[in-house]
């Protein structure tokens, strides 16, 4: 079992930044694929970012030269640092640790982008 604590959301006017991090609990953070996905009202979840054991890192195309994501395996942690931030980024984010046992999802954080 992998617990996800996502933290850094929040409040943002458009251009901004914000760094949202994910705290997963197990031993096994550094063989994990690490990823974020993003849900705004009324629409699907969408993959954001992902991070793979062995470091390749993969971008959606919305945030591309924007978000960049990374991760920290003696912290357990993986982090989202957003740039640049527009309103149509504004959504819940979500953490995923995709392991050999399983998924796992935390339980999201608040971004909202707005003047």
């Amino acid at each position: 079992q992998v617990q996800l604590v996502e933290s850094g959301g929040g409040l943002v006017q458009p251009g901004g930044s914000l760094r949202l991090s994910c705290a997963a609990s197990g031993s096994g953070f550094s063989t994990y694929t690490m990823r974020w996905y993003r849900q705004a009202p009324g629409k699907q979840r969408d993959f954001v970012s992902l991070i793979a054991s062995g470091g390749g890192i993969y971008y959606a195309d919305s945030v591309k030269g924007r978000f960049t994501i990374s991760r920290d395996n003696a912290k357990n942690a993986v982090y989202l640092q957003m740039n640049s931030l527009k309103p149509e980024d504004t959504a819940v984010y979500y953490c995923n640790a995709f392991t050999g046992s399983g998924d796992y999802w935390g339980q999201g954080t608040q971004v909202t982008v707005s003047s």
